[in-house]
């Protein structure tokens, strides 16, 4: 791919927003960030007319999309199909997630994310494994039945080679001492989640490597005066929280207290996305169980949270209105956070010479526009994703 410029936009970048600026990409990266009339005459301009571009949203938890389950179909072409949908949304960087299932489904899921990488399918970077090494206290949407102990085997499977970034969640008063420090030294990013730990258990968890919270709040034991638990510990720690910033799976008041408790503001944006994403009215079957959507969120029929029916820009949109937050930061929560959380601060994240030219186009109503990765762009809202070089040049 030729060298090209995005031009006349106002750009996000790590000093804030800058305008009268292009970016230059050439290939998969951002090569420079440089004054318009500075980029030289031979390289192709593409203008955006004077709409935002930000960095791509990156979201680790991600259970589906385009009508289909990962845990059920779990291919190259289901991540594919994940991906094209969720990059409508501004998504450009994801992990397909595997809910509880059987060993050999979590086997053909790695095979699936090791093959997808392999033949460069856009926006997958690993695989997030939640479960079966989970608490039945707080299994939510989890089948308990298939609940087991992260043994040898467990190991083995989670540190398949060339199967990119490796999230685990695990309850880690389920898990023997030193597996965690063992799957971190081993290259697995370990959060925690659908558990019942209490503060000294998760503390224990963190001091060993443990460096996520999965969607805090959920599947876990309310804080109290008289044992913090996961959320107190999740609050103190270092860790990486991931929300899940819909309304309805935490209450906002709730999540504004814990922004204002957690002074590292160590939080990511994560749809938690199941089969339909963006669709109201949308129901499925999961692992024999109906599956309705209520507003942003699913449940089961017995009034269960089962994941969400929310994308990423709209995730952003509602830690906007619904915290308080100022633009710039709830973007964050859904770039840089979530890429220094998977290791790839220094490739993903942010709009700066060098990274991956992972970038989303907003509209004044912060929907998107333009998604593109790897300096390609692969969703615009105008039907119009040509090559750069032979799309609209702007002067």
């Amino acid at each position: 791919m030729s060298p090209f410029a995005l031009c006349n936009a106002v750009v996000h970048t790590a000093a804030g927003l800058q305008s009268g600026v292009a970016v230059q990409i050439d290939g998969r990266h951002i090569v420079a960030i440089l004054p318009e009339q500075d980029v030289p005459s031979s390289i192709p301009r593409v203008d955006l007319g004077g709409r935002l571009l930000a960095p791509g949203y990156i979201d680790v938890q991600v259970n589906g999309g385009a009508g289909r389950m990962f845990n059920d179909e779990p291919t190259v072409d289901t991540i594919a199909a994940m991906g094209r949908d969720h990059a409508r949304f501004g998504t450009t960087g994801f992990l397909p997630t595997l809910i509880t299932d059987r060993i050999e489904v979590a086997e053909a899921g790695m095979a699936a994310v090791k093959a997808a990488i392999a033949v460069g399918v856009p926006g997958v970077l690993g695989i997030h494994v939640e479960g079966p090494f989970l608490s039945p206290d707080y299994a939510g949407i989890h089948d308990a039945a298939l609940f087991r102990p992260l043994d040898e085997a467990a190991f083995r499977l989670l540190t398949t080679p060339d199967v990119g970034k490796v999230v685990v969640t695990l309850a880690p008063e389920r898990v023997e001492a030193g597996m965690i420090d063992r799957l971190v030294r081993a290259g697995v990013r370990v959060s925690v989640g659908h558990s019942n730990a209490t503060y000294a258990q998760a503390m224990g968890a963190f001091a060993a490597g443990a460096t996520g919270i999965t969607h805090l709040f959920n599947a876990m034991a309310s804080l109290a005066s008289r044992e913090p638990g996961l959320v107190g510990a999740a609050l103190e720690s270092e860790a990486y929280c991931g929300l899940i910033v819909d309304g309805q799976h935490v209450d906002p008041a709730v999540l504004r207290i814990a922004l204002r408790a957690k002074s590292d503001r160590r939080f990511m944006l994560v749809t938690d996305a199941m089969a339909s994403v963006d669709d109201p009215a949308s129901h499925f079957v999961f692992q024999n169980r109906p599956i309705h959507a209520e507003g942003n969120a699913f449940y089961d029929d017995d009034g269960r949270l089962a994941g969400s029916a929310l994308t990423m820009s709209r995730a952003v949109q509602l830690a906007s209105s619904l915290l308080g937050l100022d633009p710039l930061e709830a973007r964050a929560m859904a770039s840089a956070n979530p890429a220094a959380f998977l290791g790839l601060e220094s490739s993903h994240g942010a709009i700066a010479p060098g990274r991956v030219a992972d970038l989303v186009v907003l509209d004044r109503a912060q929907e998107v526009c333009q998604t593109w990765i790897g300096g390609k762009k692969v969703f615009d809202r105008e039907g119009d994703t040509e090559p750069p070089g032979e799309a609209c040049h702007g002067g």
